[in-house]
């Protein structure tokens, strides 16, 4: 990872990205601490932290497209400040309930065209393909801390400073951010000529076999989410302590990234890419150890080795953009990361419904995990196939 970090362009859009992650969370937590303190309603909590999420899926799809039809240089820094403007709005003492909640949207809207310029410009960045997945793997970690940091500090910011200020520090990073990329990231031409139909590279990338395989991969990783939609209830089923949810949670990305950094440091890109078939069934197939009842150590176990073999995605992200023209990668890389979103979303729903109907927690987690290796091993077989097909393209 040394030698990603020797490209100045590259840290600072790590930086940047890193601070901002960082950042949203403190808002997304602010945000409910506030709606709940003046309703006293877990529902409008809930609701306003589920609108956090809701913009990002919207405009993966339409938004992102922007990314090919601008200079990504001037989208991300101009979203970046747009951001800084809003959520600075928003910690204006006393904003509206309703005004509070639709800037919470607009500057989440605004965060869909920028991550598809961060993903497109960063492979625009690297020449090399073996240096932009090590990129992506230092993206992965660093992304995982800082959403686990600004998750665990939000909270006790939020008691000792209050919800202004702790919604300032965000806009002050957004700015940060902006100011950084405006400053030190070189200027490129827009990628795309802007005469493509608005939703061209969802299209192209749907005649595409070997990145219809690959974004079969990535909503695989929804099966994996089942457990941690039902962290509370597994907790209590198998014994454990209250505090045990915590643990829990964090056992799937603290493997996850100690997976990235092992892939990184000790395993080829072309290996990678080789095995990712396999290693998307790895982490459905360890959650069938959920079917014996396992203890709280298990459990944990489990989970965290369900991470690091989760790391695969990855790989799997750095190799759909790579596949794809750079004049349609934000267009198709909104199309991944909404999928991914959405897929996530849909797997903790289905969680829920299969422990309602089982009864059963840990019965759920196993299903899914069943289910997961179902229809990840036809998906496994399919990628080693596309997988030499595009060699082949390759060599010919």
């Amino acid at each position: 990872m040394r030698a990603v970090l020797r490209n100045g362009e590259f840290r600072t859009l790590w930086l940047a990205e890193a601070q901002s992650v960082a950042g949203d969370q403190l808002t997304t937590v602010a945000v409910a601490i506030t709606v709940y303190a003046r309703t006293g309603s877990p529902l409008w909590a809930a609701l306003a932290y589920a609108m956090t999420y809701l913009p990002a899926l919207a405009g993966g799809l339409g938004l992102a497209q922007l990314a090919d039809r601008y200079p990504r240089r001037t989208v991300l820094w101009s979203c970046a400040a747009a951001q800084a403007v809003v959520v600075a709005v928003m910690a204006v003492p006393g904003t509206p309930l309703v005004a509070l909640v639709g800037l919470v949207v607009l500057a989440r809207l605004f965060g869909a065209p920028a991550n598809a310029a961060q993903n497109a410009l960063t492979r625009e960045v690297f020449t090399s393909d073996e240096l932009y997945l090590r990129s992506q793997d230092l993206r992965g970690i660093t992304t995982n801390l800082a959403m686990l940091l600004g998750l665990i500090g939000a909270g006790a910011l939020v008691t000792a400073i209050g919800v202004s200020w702790t919604l300032a520090i965000d806009a002050v990073t957004f700015a940060i951010s902006a100011v950084a990329i405006r400053l030190r990231v070189a200027r490129r031409d827009a990628a795309g000529n802007g005469d493509d139909p608005w939703f061209g590279a969802i299209r192209w990338v749907s005649g595409q076999r070997r990145l219809r395989v690959l974004l079969g991969l990535s909503w695989l990783v929804g099966f994996a989410m089942i457990p941690e939609g039902l962290a509370a209830p597994l907790a209590e089923e198998i014994g454990a302590p209250p505090e045990a949810v915590g643990w829990l949670l964090a056992a799937d990305p603290l493997g996850f990234i100690l997976g990235v950094f092992l892939l990184s440091n000790y395993v080829r890109a072309e290996v990678r890419r080789r095995v990712i078939g396999v290693l998307a069934v790895v982490p459905n197939a360890i959650l069938l150890i959920f079917a014996v009842d396992p203890g709280l150590v298990l459990a944990l176990t489990a989970l965290a080795l369900a991470g690091v073999a989760g790391a695969y995605i990855v790989t799997v992200g750095a190799t759909f953009i790579t596949w794809v023209p750079n004049e349609l990668r934000g267009g198709a890389g909104g199309l991944y990361r909404t999928g991914l979103r959405v897929t996530q979303g849909v797997g903790a729903a289905l969680g829920g419904a299969l422990a309602q109907l089982a009864g059963s927690a840990t019965a759920a987690i196993a299903i899914g995990g069943a289910l997961g290796v179902v229809l990840g091993i036809p998906l496994a077989v399919s990628w080693a196939r596309a997988r030499r097909g595009a060699e082949a393209d390759l060599t010919g």
